[in-house]
């Protein structure tokens, strides 16, 4: 067996790809990994294998319950720890509630309160930090709204996001503490939604729930898990992306941003490109175990061994995306991975999309001369790379 050589290869500073992954995708075969935690793993780091991987159902998800590879002291819960047929009944509300009509229906509602967010951080002075007056609050405001969480408990929310979401600056102690007060609020919140139904979405995966048969139905506690995911998928993925973003188009495309305040009809091209450019994830994930024996990139995997799919760097392989590291919004992207693929890709990318969207058009229109005020500070300690603060002037 091939010696694992340690992972991740992407450093905290920055949003650079890390040249390991471009020695990767030029060697044959795949390339054997250690993570902080968890056995070893095969790393796909190719656009046409990580797309297969992700469609593959001889990969499971529920296998990695045991010692999987992983950056966290303890893996994740929940829908994305799933395989058909728990995978498919659990998702089928969530398919139901949480749609692109919804995600749609919910934009003005978005641009009002990015709009606000701007206007106070405007009235705060510059330099302001965008992650703390934008970025962060937005994502929570939106998906707190959509779940129907009141607004005096989002500060709570997000201490809880970030503890379970930290890769290395919470002990698993910790970690389990935040997903217990996940759970318990959820699933308080859920009983009143039950008993008293309102306009929002944690109603709507009620409903959606109940219209399948008994035997088929998500349980109270599955139901909570979905709603957790949901709240950290929509809210720390999506501040994440829109402080990368911002801080992409600032210091490598400062023309961007002008030119979407006279197109703002030009914000979703550039949205799919920077979706495609940015490596977002500190490293692979998920790792997918495999049911028999196969070959995936030329590398026999064995049954029970775990894969893992680098994402950033599969939306980064020249043969699907000729001058990858060039920052194109007129390129194809089409079949780009930043949302996953097959049954898991994300539930919620549409709303992540109408976001970012309205987000950097509403820079744009409101701040469009939006400069750098000094030097980004990084996260240090979280699954997601990104700013900890980026200070702007305009």
């Amino acid at each position: 067996m091939t010696t694992p050589v340690t992972y991740p290869f992407n450093t905290t500073e920055g949003l650079d790809l890390a040249d390991a992954y471009r020695a990767a995708q030029r060697t044959p075969g795949l390339l054997r990994v250690k993570l902080p935690y968890g056995e070893p793993a095969w790393l796909v780091t190719r656009h046409h294998e990580a797309r297969a991987v992700l469609a593959d159902t001889r990969f499971s998800r529920a296998d990695a319950q045991r010692d999987a590879p992983r950056t966290t002291p303890v893996s994740p819960i929940g829908l994305v720890a799933t395989d058909p047929p728990d995978h498919t009944r659990l998702r089928r509300p969530a398919a139901r509630a949480f749609t692109a009509r919804r995600a749609e229906a919910l934009r003005p509602r978005v641009r009002a309160i990015t709009e606000d967010a701007i206007r106070r951080m405007i009235t705060a002075g510059a330099p302001a930090d965008l992650v703390e007056h934008v970025a962060l609050p937005v994502p929570i405001a939106v998906i707190c709204e959509l779940l129907g969480v009141p607004g005096e408990d989002r500060d709570r929310f997000r201490g809880w996001s970030d503890t379970v979401l930290s890769t290395s600056g919470a002990t698993p102690q910790d970690f389990m503490s935040a997903t217990a007060a996940l759970k318990a609020y959820m699933g308080d919140l859920l009983d009143r939604r039950q008993a008293e139904p309102a306009d929002d979405l944690m109603t709507a995966l009620l409903r959606a729930r109940d219209e399948d048969a008994p035997d088929e139905r998500a349980s109270r506690d599955e139901l909570v898990e979905l709603c957790i995911a949901i709240l950290l998928g929509g809210y720390e993925t999506t501040a994440s992306q829109f402080a990368d973003f911002t801080w992409v188009l600032l210091t490598e495309r400062p023309d961007a941003l002008p030119e979407l305040a006279g197109r703002p009809e030009r914000a979703r091209a550039w949205v799919e490109e920077l979706l495609r450019y940015v490596p977002l994830a500190a490293s692979a994930s998920m790792p997918r175990y495999a049911l028999e024996d196969m070959e995936v990139g030329g590398t026999k995997i064995r049954a029970g061994e775990p894969v893992l799919v680098a994402i950033g760097a599969a939306n980064r392989d020249a043969l699907r995306f000729p001058r990858p590291d060039a920052l194109d919004p007129g390129r194809d992207t089409s079949g780009h991975l930043a949302f996953g693929h097959g049954i898991h890709h994300c539930a919620g990318a549409a709303l992540a999309r109408v976001e970012l969207q309205e987000g950097l058009s509403a820079l744009a229109r409101l701040l469009p001369g939006l400069r750098p005020a000094g030097d980004a500070t990084w996260k240090a300690a979280a699954f997601l790379r990104g700013p900890a603060t980026l200070p702007v002037a305009w």
